[in-house]
C-alpha cells in the first residue's frame, strides 16, 4: 500500500496523537517559529516522528497548493484508520461524501468503493453496526479503491449526519418517494448522498436526518436497483454538475 500525504495543523497533530506509528515524515515550513509550530515539533519529537524543515514551494508541490497551513505529513495508512475529521479538515473544496446505511454484502461495498473512487468522493461513511468492514472480498472487488478511498465507520450515524450538517454539508437520501428526481436536483456546495440496502433501504432515523429525498427516474419494468448501481448513477450525476460548475 502506498504512503499518503495529509496536511493542516489539526489533521497532522491528530494523527501524531492517535496513530504516531503511521507518520513517516513531517514537513514543516522552516519560516514558522510561532507557538503552534513549536508545539507541533515538540509533539513530533515526543512521538519519535522525523521533522523535515522545508520551504513553502516544497509544501505547495507536495500538497498541490492546498491550504496546508505550513505543515504536511507522509503517513502509512496500513498503521491507522482515517477519521472523518482527518478527511474534512484537509479539504480545500466542498465535501463530496457517500453514506452507506446497512450495507452488509462485501461485493456491494467493494463496487460502491470502486465507483466512489472513480467519481472523486472524499470519503465513504458507514455505521459500525449492521455494516460490512473492509475484508479481502471487499478489497478484491474494489480493485484498489479500498486502499484509496477513506472508509469511515462511525458508532452513531445519526450524530455523524448532524455533525455534517454543522459543517454545511447537505444530506440527501435516495428514495422512490423522493420530493425531487435526480434529473431535476441541483447540487450546491457540500453534499453527502445516503443510500440504504436493497431490502429495507435507509433506516428510519437515518431517513429523518436527511435534508432532502431524491428519486432515481426509472424508465423500464424493474422497480429497484442494486445499491452499487444506484450509487454510480447519483455520484456520476453529482460529478457532472460539479465539473460544470468549475468551468
Amino acid at each position: 500500500m502506498q504512503n499518503k500525504l495529509i496536511h493542516g495543523f489539526h489533521a497532522v497533530s491528530s494523527r501524531l496523537k492517535r496513530f504516531p506509528d503511521s507518520v513517516r515524515e513531517l514537513y514543516l515550513n522552516a519560516t514558522r517559529i510561532d507557538a503552534r509550530a513549536k508545539e507541533l515539533i515538540k509533539l513530533a519529537e515526543e512521538q519519535g516522528a522525523k521533522v523535515v524543515l522545508v520551504d513553502v514551494a516544497r509544501l505547495d508541490g507536495l500538497t498541490g497548493k492546498a491550504r496546508h497551513q505550513g505543515v504536511a505529513a507522509l503517513i502509512d495508512p496500513t498503521k491507522s484508520y482515517v477519521t472523518l475529521d482527518d478527511v474534512l479538515d484537509t479539504l480545500d473544496e466542498p465535501p463530496f461524501l457517500l453514506v452507506l446505511d446497512g450495507i452488509t454484502d462485501p461485493h456491494n461495498l467493494g463496487a460502491c468503493l470502486r465507483v466512489a473512487d472513480a467519481m472523486g468522493v472524499h470519503a465513504v461513511i458507514a455505521p459500525k453496526d449492521k455494516s460490512v468492514g473492509i475484508n479481502a472480498t471487499v478489497s478484491k472487488v474494489a480493485c484498489g479503491a479500498a486502499e484509496t478511498v477513506p472508509y469511515v465507520m462511525v458508532t452513531n450515524l445519526a450524530r455523524t449526519l448532524r455533525e455534517l450538517k454543522d459543517r454545511n454539508v447537505w444530506i440527501v437520501g435516495t428514495a422512490a418517494e423522493g420530493d425531487a428526481d435526480l434529473h431535476h436536483f441541483e447540487v450546491r456546495g457540500g453534499i453527502a448522498w445516503v443510500l440504504g440496502n436493497e431490502g429495507e433501504g435507509m433506516r428510519r432515523l437515518t431517513r429523518e436526518h436527511c435534508d432532502q429525498l431524491v428519486s432515481i427516474p426509472m424508465y423500464g419494468s424493474v422497480e429497484s436497483l442494486n445499491v452499487s448501481v444506484a450509487t454510480g448513477i447519483v455520484l456520476a450525476e453529482t460529478r457532472r454538475q460539479l465539473s460544470l460548475a468549475q468551468r
